[in-house]
Formats: C-alpha cells, structure tokens, sequence
C-alpha cells in the first residue's frame, strides 16, 4: 500500500486492483469487465463525452478511433452509436488492451457488423504499436497509472503526434465508496445472467464461488480512491515539455448526476490549420 501527492492537489490512494496484476486468472477479470460493460451502458455514464468525441475527430480531421485499455468494451458501443447519430463522415474503432478481452472484442466486432474492430496482440499504452493510427481514447482507466505512467502515457501520444482523448467516470466521494459495496454487488447477482456473450464460467464465479463480485468491488474501490482530477491532468500534461499540444480538460455529467473527468489534447498545428 503506497499514499502519494498527485501534483499536490490531493492525497491518493494507491492500492492494488486485482485486474492489473499478470497472474490474476482471465476468467475472473473478463468478468469483471463484462459487468463494467453492462455498468456503464446501463448509467450511459460516458454518454456526454460523444460531443466532446466528435468534435475532436473534426478539429483533428480523423476518422479513426483507437481506444486504450478497452476492457469489456461496452462504452463504446455506446459512443459508436452516439458518433453515427451525428457524424457525416464514416468512422472506424479499434479496441486494445494489455489484456485483450477477446471474446468480448469479436461479439461486439459482430454486433457492429465491422464498424468496431480489435487489435488481438497485447497494447502497451505507453508504447502504443505504430500501425495504430488515430484518435486515441481511454475510459475508465487512466486512474490504473500513478502520475509518471500517465505522463508516459502522454508523451508516447505526443511523439506519434496522435490527438488523445481521457476519460475516467466517477469521483473520490465516500458516497461513491457506500455505493460500490452495497449496490454493486445486488447488481452483479440479479444482471449476471443477461450479459453478453454467456459464460457458464460467469455464473460459477459469481454465484458458487463468488469471486467475481468480491474483485470486483474491490478493484471499484480503489479506482475511486485513486481518481484524478482534471487539473491533475491537465498538470501532467503541462509538465511535458515542447509537446505544441493543445489541451482542455474539465467534467461532463451524465442523466444520473455522475460525473466524468477528461483530458483532450492534439497537436497545435492541426488546430491552427482547421
């Protein structure tokens, strides 16, 4: 367990998540990013980001997506709904992660009839492959890295010369603590058997051993004692020197009062020139 100054904003807790140790077993974390997926599509938590999205992708000229640290994926769903509601243009999605969720990645490739794709191999998002090209996204996990990661995270950005774009829902209150031990695991047992795909090991795990509602809440926990907030972010990027980015941050709130943090930057001379 370490405590550490953020930018000496405010006190962080940064405790471990089960999720990002290479041992944990991949059935127990693709269920817990299942139910994240089911989560977030539910509270359409990251539903007032797709504005934010679009006009970044205008400013930017891009019509590529290559999102960070997936997980489940079940935002982006979400956000390539939003995006073909209001875009003009066609637009493509890749989804990544350290620990790719495959079965996930191909229902929703299926689902999306293309539009969503995916990147099997492994992704290291502070050395992101080169042949991924695009607006680079990441929900819900940015407050898996402490300050230096987050900067490296960046900086990789920077020298790609991609537009990038943070995105972490939640904030460090201890209602949101109250509410991730007690409603959470009500919602895990009662919606398990309607996430997609189905897994006969989902419902083992859940329900006869129930490590999946265990680790999940308590990765949920320590997300939200380790969130950060948008001037945090927005000081890492500013601490990055020579990057001729341009960069806003701030909070979008969602139908149920919940709020997410962001981070936006690209490259000056795209702004300049749009």
């Amino acid at each position: 367990m370490r405590v550490e100054t953020n930018l000496s904003f405010f006190m962080r807790l940064h405790l471990f998540e089960f999720e990002d140790l290479p041992w944990f077993p991949e059935t127990i974390r693709s269920g817990g990013t299942d139910y994240l997926r089911y989560f977030l599509i539910l509270t359409e938590l990251y539903q007032p980001t797709i504005a934010l999205i679009n006009e970044s992708l205008e400013t930017t000229n891009e019509n590529n997506i290559i999102d960070l640290c997936s997980g489940g994926g079940g935002y982006i769903e979400q956000i390539c709904e939003g995006l073909g509601r209001i875009r003009n243009k066609n637009f493509k999605i890749t989804l990544t992660d350290k620990y790719p969720n495959l079965t996930a990645f191909r229902y929703l490739k299926e689902k999306t009839e293309g539009k969503i794709d995916y990147y099997s191999d492994s992704v290291d998002v502070s050395n992101v492959p080169s042949e991924l090209k695009g607006f680079r996204t990441s929900f819900s996990a940015i407050h898996h890295f402490r300050p230096q990661q987050v900067k490296e995270i960046l900086q990789n950005a920077i020298l790609a010369g991609s537009p990038i774009g943070i995105f972490d829902g939640g904030t460090n209150r201890i209602l949101a603590i109250l509410g991730m031990i007690i409603i959470h695991p009500i919602a895990l047992i009662l919606f398990t058997p309607f996430f997609k795909p189905f897994r006969l090991s989902r419902i083992f795990f859940t329900y006869l051993l129930p490590l999946i509602p265990i680790c999940t809440v308590w990765d949920g926990v320590v997300s939200i004692l380790r969130m950060y907030h948008p001037k945090e972010l927005r000081n890492i990027a500013d601490s990055i020197q020579n990057s001729n980015y341009v960069w806003r941050q701030g909070k979008t709130k969602n139908r149920f009062g919940i709020k997410a943090t962001y981070l936006i930057g690209y490259p000056h001379i795209i702004v300049s020139s749009a």
